[in-house]
């Protein structure tokens, strides 16, 4: 399982731009990654964002449906605050970090599986 947060903070939504590998370097994508053994989603995506971004946040809703990215392993996205809504997300382990608005959301080049979320961040950002 892969998990993303869906970060929004005053109708903005954070995403980073990929570094690495070759392949998908400077492609857009929201933050997260692989649940470990015995963490649960939320407990998996509150580690990556302390990791990638150095920012605590609280998990909230589920987004969109899973993605499915090979036959045993889905993308699944939950909506998250920062604990502090003062803090600055830096790019750890990525490119880039950056606040987008729902007009922007259309004019990044996604990575692949965060591609298919758009209908339901647009949804998420225009609520």
């Amino acid at each position: 399982m892969i998990v993303g947060a869906a970060i929004v903070r005053g109708g903005s939504l954070l995403v980073q731009q990929r570094a690495y590998p070759p392949e998908v370097a400077g492609r857009w994508e929201l933050p997260g990654g692989r649940v470990e053994p015995g963490e649960t989603e939320p407990e998996a995506l509150r580690r990556e964002c302390v990791e990638e971004l150095g920012v605590e946040i609280t998990v909230g809703t589920r987004v969109g449906a899973d993605v499915p990215l090979r036959s045993n392993l889905v993308l699944r996205v939950y909506s998250a605050e920062l604990t502090d809504p003062d803090a600055r997300p830096k790019a750890l382990e990525h490119k880039g970090v950056r606040w987008i608005d729902a007009t922007a959301l259309d004019d990044l080049r996604w990575l692949p599986a965060d591609l298919e979320l758009l209908p339901a961040l647009h949804e998420l950002l225009e609520a």
